[in-house]
């Protein structure tokens, strides 16, 4: 499991793990059992948010892994419903007690718009009042490095245009199936290193017979494909399970994609969630 011991380097220097643990749908009084079994697994970088409702879980995983806390990377993120300067703030501390850390490694902007208007309206400059608190924050040592997620081109722009910090992360919804190629590379272009969230496509892409048929060519499971496959986009893959032997197979992924395998991929468009298109990261509403 090669990839738990290799980095990226965030444009502020800052290296974050290659692959990393995605805590959503893990509910608080199982979060630490998740997080410890990662981190003893070796993983290294485990990603939380305050809407997944699990931080103060989290946090105790954290510190009952027995491992130090240099050595392991925390993400969050602001809820996606604030869009102010004062409430950004006051959440960003909240974060921080619920965790209960001294600083947390990453944090984003869940979303340009609230959930409830995903794609919707324009809160540019509520998204850069909350981005204000998170420059704040990180000027304050309180943050490592800091960034937004579900973030579209014109929303990063509108950031870039007015921040003293730039943005060092876009985490995306990416997957084979559905690769926004055009985005990734305008994150590239700004040195804002893309995260790929549900890289299994919330396991929708398990029925897919194309990936299926791939994946045992390379004598892997279809879940090792895909982490592979964002890996080899240049992104970091967060996978999310609360299973320990999916923790451990996620991370078995030390092969190569043929560059004919990866364009397949790459064009391939497969976006039916099933039962979870009602979440608006899935349905785009």
């Amino acid at each position: 499991m090669m990839i738990l011991s290799e980095a990226y380097t965030l444009s502020n220097g800052v290296r974050i793990p290659k692959l990393g643990l995605g805590t959503w749908f893990i509910d608080d009084d199982k979060a630490a059992d998740a997080v410890t079994e990662a981190v003893a697994i070796g993983y290294r970088y485990i990603d939380t948010a305050q809407a997944y409702g699990n931080e103060r879980g989290v946090g105790e995983g954290i510190r009952a892994s027995g491992v130090q806390r240099a050595e392991l990377f925390v993400s969050t993120k602001v809820a996606a419903e604030i869009k102010n300067h004062g409430d950004a703030a006051t959440a960003i501390d909240g974060s921080l007690a619920a965790l209960g850390l001294d600083h947390i490694d990453l944090m984003l902007i869940h979303s340009p718009q609230p959930w409830a208007d995903f794609r919707g309206g324009d809160y540019a400059e509520g998204n850069r009042e909350t981005w204000r608190a998170l420059e704040q924050a990180y000027a304050a040592g309180k943050l490592r490095s800091i960034g937004v997620s579900n973030f579209e081109q014109r929303d990063l722009d509108n950031i870039l245009s007015a921040c003293t910090v730039a943005p060092q992360v876009n985490q995306l919804l990416v997957h084979a199936g559905n690769t926004p190629a055009e985005l990734i590379a305008h994150c590239e272009s700004k040195d804002v290193l893309v995260q790929a969230y549900s890289p299994i496509a919330h396991g929708a892409i398990l029925k897919n017979p194309e990936v299926r048929a791939m994946a045992d060519r390379y004598g892997v499971s279809v879940p090792q494909l895909c982490i592979r496959y964002t890996l080899q986009l240049g992104t970091v893959s967060l996978p999310k399970t609360g299973n320990p032997d999916h923790m451990r197979s996620n991370a078995q992924v030390d092969f190569v994609i043929t560059d004919d395998d990866m364009d397949v991929l790459r064009n391939m468009r497969a976006q039916d969630y099933g039962e979870h298109s009602v979440f608006p990261v899935y349905s785009g509403r």
